[in-house]
């Protein structure tokens, strides 16, 4: 498999590869990058859009969709654009998206709800509240005070900034306390392990289509993707009743927290605790407790970021495990994965990783893993992606993986976590700390070096 990044044809692939995204803008819409450059300035020209007896001045550049007109049209939170009225179940989204911008979703309300004012939810980059008969959600990237600056115009009240995370967690949600192993493994701990080939959208499928792809088709996983500031498609039907529907049809769930990508990481190691008890206040949210494998999806970056993205990383994980859950990283094969392959020494190491390597396979190997990496079922593949599947009438834009994920139950706080087993004809077994000193380094068969 090609290891540069230097044409299309020799791209390491990826899931939504913001080099991918960015060499085919005029298709799918601005990448991270080219999404935070076009914010308009505040003199550019304007256009008025009426919802709900509001009148939201947006700039004139901005898309307006008609989700009624077109229930099946993607709520993008990737470019510029305002939708009005309420997502279609079943979107037509590329499976590729990525990123978060200045965009409006402003959806009729007729449940007499007198919720009025907005909270700024800081780690998710967005805005969300209501004024009288709708509900409003505002994403930024840079430019909160654009957004602001827009509902306030339209007179939607507003209220004091609060960091809160998308889906508010009960209390005993945040405590760490541990569960038993019997319980995490029917709660919580098997609905994350599995063994065979998955898939991941930009939005979780309806329950129809759900319904379809178990009785037809050969996936068994689905990859849900449950928050974080680069998360650009929302949610509609990913409710904790839909988890639950889900887990009692026999699917596994690969819950993918898609939050600050290299360039936007300054703090790493308090940017990665942040957003790990985020995700996990979200997934909680969602029915997955203590014990499920939360993935951190860190796109394609130049070795530049490296340091940052490591220290980051390992914050994300020591969090997890601090919390009670597990802790997975899906990268590029020729960046994030081969970053961790080649720091297991001197970094808090993930339980799981998952490469984005698209040559086709069904299966868990990558040559940027050594055959004693991750070697205990620790292991995901994404072998192909934005490919359109169609099965029991339901079709769905989709990235294609393979799963070899079986881990023992809750984690808890803990000194260090395995990255490496042996295996017959090889020579090692590795165990990496918490603060990255060899807890564990025994020699089996000839001599070898460690990588």
């Amino acid at each position: 498999m090609p290891q540069t990044r230097a044409s299309r044809h020799s791209l390491t692939p990826l899931r939504r590869g913001l080099a991918v995204l960015a060499a085919t803008a005029a298709v799918i819409g601005p990448s991270i990058g080219s999404a935070q450059a076009a914010t308009p300035a505040a003199d550019a020209a304007s256009k008025t859009v009426t919802f709900q007896g509001h009148r939201f001045k947006v700039p004139d550049s901005w898309d307006v969709v008609d989700l009624n007109a077109d229930p099946t049209a993607c709520v993008r939170f990737d470019r510029h654009a305002v939708y009005l009225g309420t997502p279609g179940t079943q979107q037509n989204c590329p499976s590729h998206l990525v990123g978060r911008t200045e965009a409006l979703l402003l959806e009729p309300d007729s449940s007499g709800s007198t919720e009025q004012g907005t909270t700024v939810r800081e780690v998710e980059h967005e805005i969300v509240g209501g004024a009288k008969g709708m509900r409003v959600t505002a994403t930024y990237a840079d430019d909160q005070s654009l957004v602001r600056g827009i509902l306030a115009a339209a007179g939607v009240p507003a209220a004091a900034p609060a960091k809160q995370s998308r889906l508010a967690a009960a209390p005993a949600a945040r405590s760490a306390a541990p569960v038993t192993a019997a319980a995490a493994a029917t709660t919580s701990a098997d609905l994350t392990n599995f063994t065979g080939k998955g898939f991941d959208a930009c939005t979780a499928p309806d329950s129809g289509t759900m319904n379809a792809w178990m009785t037809s088709s050969p996936y068994r996983a689905v990859g849900i993707y449950i928050g974080g500031r680069n998360r650009a498609c929302p949610q509609k039907n990913l409710t904790a009743s839909w988890v639950q529907q889900q887990a009692s049809a026999g699917w596994r769930f690969m819950p993918i927290y898609v939050g600050p990508q290299a360039s936007q990481i300054s703090s790493p190691a308090a940017e990665g605790k942040s957003v790990a008890d985020d995700a996990v206040d979200n997934a909680a949210a969602l029915g997955l407790g203590p014990g499920s494998l939360l993935y951190y999806d860190m796109e394609a970056y130049s070795s530049a970021y490296s340091g940052n993205v490591l220290a980051f990383l390992s914050a994300w994980t020591e969090q997890l495990h601090a919390r009670g859950y597990n802790s997975a990283v899906y990268s590029s094969s020729s960046s994030g994965i081969a970053d961790l392959a080649s720091h297991t020494g001197s970094h808090t190491m993930p339980d799981v990783v998952f490469s984005a390597q698209w040559n086709g396979a069904a299966d868990t190997n990558d040559p940027a893993l050594p055959s004693w990496a991750w070697a205990n079922h620790q292991r995901v593949h994404q072998y192909s992606g934005n490919v359109t599947e169609s099965w029991g009438g339901k079709q769905i834009q989709i990235d294609r993986d393979y799963l070899d994920v079986a881990l023992n139950g809750p984690a808890t706080p803990r000194t260090a976590t395995t990255v490496g087993v042996y295996r017959p004809g090889e020579s090692w077994f590795y165990v990496s700390d918490r603060g990255g000193n060899l807890s564990g380094k025994a020699a089996f068969g000839a001599q070898g070096d460690m990588p």
